[in-house]
């Protein structure tokens, strides 16, 4: 199974899979480019995979479905995504390539947010999060709550520290510079700007990232690292030492940064 990005608007990624022949995408929210490349690389569309309902996420999926009808459209339970023939919930799973993907609701980015995770035996994991987890960042809370969040990224920080996390934005150098804000004094943070600056001045993605790498560089998923708990109590009006305040706080001082 092959997967790389289809990059759309200005910092979108759409992540295609494909066995040589046939290709599924994930949150296809322009469809222009996911033709173009489809075209190029002679490959059929064969399904699509959304995360959640955004308009940057699920824009393209009429589209597609002219060029591509009677495909299967995978996605959250949510009447506002019309396409989807395949509503899913927490504990399915579903075949994609011969591959088994299986089903988490992750809400706080949006209540609907679900994400798509692959176990391999010999390889990676796979993680489709859209805007749930980012590389040194993670979503803006537009519908869900931070507790609702937490609990999201709770569930993803215990997979695989090796689990390849194919998140849907290049955000990655921000990202960074807000975590060097949060944690001054991490080398691992350090070392991620520097290797990050290389890759995007040879236009390179900086995702997938790994799981692993995030649980040294993002502060989104290090509420128990002393550090961020200390800074996290400046930005707070009631420090507390409790990890989905910690959170809460760092949240809520992206969202000013």
């Amino acid at each position: 199974m092959n997967i790389s990005p289809i990059p759309a608007f200005t910092d979108n990624y759409i992540w295609q899979l494909n066995d040589g022949e046939k290709a599924f995408v994930v949150d296809p929210g322009d469809a222009k480019p996911v033709i173009a490349f489809l075209d190029a690389e002679g490959l059929t569309l064969a399904g699509i995979l959304i995360t959640h309902h955004h308009w940057d996420h699920t824009g393209g999926i009429k589209d597609l479905l002219e060029l591509w009808p009677g495909i299967a459209v995978y996605g959250p339970h949510n009447d506002a995504i019309a396409e989807v023939t395949h509503p899913l919930k927490e504990g399915e799973h579903i075949q994609v390539l011969g591959e088994r993907f299986n089903i988490f609701e992750v809400p706080g980015h949006t209540l609907d947010h679900i994400a798509y995770y692959n176990e391999q035996e010999t390889d990676h994991d796979i993680l489709f999060c859209g805007d749930t987890l980012f590389s040194s960042g993670c979503g803006r809370l537009f519908e869900g709550t931070a507790s609702q969040m937490y609990d999201s990224l709770s569930k993803l920080k215990a997979l695989p520290a090796e689990t390849l996390v194919y998140c849907t934005h290049e955000y990655t150098q921000a990202n960074l510079a807000f975590a060097k804000a949060v944690e001054p004094n991490n080398a691992e943070i350090t070392s991620r700007i520097a290797s990050v600056e290389k890759l995007r001045a040879e236009n390179t993605p900086s995702v997938p990232t790994t799981l692993g790498l995030e649980l040294k560089v993002n502060p989104f998923l290090r509420w128990d690292a002393p550090e961020v708990i200390e800074q996290a109590n400046t930005q707070s009006e009631t420090p507390s030492n409790e990890p989905v305040e910690v959170f809460a706080a760092i949240r809520g001082w992206k969202d000013r940064f």
